[in-house]
Parts: structure tokens; sequence; C-alpha cells
């Protein structure tokens, strides 16, 4: 005899995450029916985000929770990156002043959701790009509420944060952002290096590095790194770096 449904209910809401969604896909995976889901919303057990996602009712989701069920439930291949992610760090000289959206990166033609880019559209920046290979270079880190979210590691997300500049981040404030980044690990950005498909971005990381004298610097194969040719203006009225064919800030530029 199978379950009943408010037996089935029950195991469900206890191992539910808290501020998470969970998917009609997921639910099909514990014997959650159609016929169950129907009578849970309109009992108000559970509330229907939209076709495809519920909540637990009196529970607040964040942007957080939302992505923990993409990642974890539809294994969505998108990922917390740039400031973001540093954010999510710890390390507070990453933070910026201003308030901004959380910015997540994929893949080209992936597409969140319809119940996500409704209830959490405007807390977010989705970034489809092929600027970097899709695992290379990301991690995890805990949420506010406790779970593992895949971000990208310090490594990764220097190199999507310059991706943004000049136009989504102040390449003045970015270059105070990667003169902190002592830890960098060299192995691991060289690679990415090597793979990014941005001449701007490996150029720019290249300069800015060099620049702060992080010690990645010394131990990193430029030779092995493609830089194109020709010059890369990325600000009106800026100095030019010859070295890497960048017309920058002066701020940037500039020295005493």
């Amino acid at each position: 005899m199978g379950l009943s449904r408010s037996e089935k209910l029950r195991p469900l809401l206890d191992a539910w995450e808290p501020h998470s969604v969970a998917t009609t896909a997921h639910l099909k995976t514990l014997g959650i029916t159609p016929q169950d889901l129907q009578n849970y919303t309109s009992s108000r057990w559970l509330i229907s985000l939209g076709r495809g996602a519920f909540k637990r009712p009196m529970e607040t989701v964040t942007w957080q929770g939302a992505l923990y069920s993409l990642q974890a439930q539809l294994r969505l291949p998108v990922h917390v990156g740039a400031l973001t992610a540093l954010e999510m760090s710890g390390n507070s000289h990453y933070v910026r002043f201003a308030n901004t959206k959380a910015y997540l990166f994929s893949p080209l033609n992936v597409a969140l959701p319809l119940w996500f880019r409704t209830h959490w559209g405007d807390d977010v920046r989705h970034v489809q790009t092929k600027l970097l290979p899709p695992e290379l270079g990301l991690t995890e880190q805990q949420a506010p509420e406790g779970f593992a979210l895949k971000t990208s590691g310090v490594e990764r997300s220097a190199l999507e944060l310059l991706h943004l500049a000049p136009k989504e981040f102040d390449l003045v404030e970015a270059g105070m952002i990667i003169e902190s980044m002592t830890s960098i690990r060299p192995k691991l950005m060289q690679s990415l290096l090597e793979q990014c498909t941005s001449i701007k971005v490996r150029r720019l990381f290249l300069y800015l590095a060099e620049r702060a004298d992080l010690p990645v610097v010394r131990h990193l194969d430029p030779d092995r790194i493609d830089l194109g040719t020709g010059d890369r203006s990325l600000v009106p009225n800026g100095r030019y770096v010859a070295k890497y064919q960048l017309l920058l800030p002066k701020e940037l530029v500039d020295h005493g």
C-alpha cells in the first residue's frame, strides 16, 4: 500500500533546506505526484512560486536559497561570480559601499527558469559567457542560510570582475580589488589566463597584478599567455600602457 499524501509530506518538510525551493523534478524523485502537489497547494501546505517550484508557507526564500535549488536539484551550470563571490569569501576589503545585484555566471544558452526570474530577477545579474571553461576555478562557499553554493574562487572571480569592467565595474575600483589579492594561486591563475577567451581581461589582469607587485606575477609564464595584437581603449582620454597596449584611467597609470 502506498503512503498517504500527509505521510509523504511530513518527511519532505522535515528534510527541506531552510529558505530554499523545491522543484517539481526534485519532488518527483521523492515520490510526490502531481496529484499530491495539487492537494498540498490547495491546502496551503506548500506555496507555488510558478510552474515547477514550491516553497514552504511562512518562509522567506532568498536568491541564495533559490540558487541552491538550481544547483543541487536541477544541476544547472550557474555559479556565483565576480565581486559577489569575493564578498562571500568573507574578505571585507572586497565589499563595495554601494548596493549591487548579485552576479551569477553560466555558459552561453543557459537560461534561468521563469519562476526564478519572476521572484529574484531584480536581485541578480545573470551573465552568460564563454569567458572561461565551465568548471575551472570553481569552489563551494557557505551561504548565510548554511548551505553550500558553487562559486568562483578568488582567481576566477578576478577575471570575471575584469570582464565586466569598465561597463559594470569602475576600473580604478577593480584595480584596488586586484591589488588586495595577495593569495592568488599561480598554477590555477596560469591555467585560467591561458584558457580565458578575452584578450582585454588577460592584459588587464597582468598589468594590474604587475602594478601591485602581487606575488603571483613572479610565478606566471607570460610566454604561454596569448595577449593578441592591437590597442584596447578602455576609457576616453586615458593614459597609454605600451607594454599591454591598453588605454586606462590615469589613476591606474600615473605614479606619485
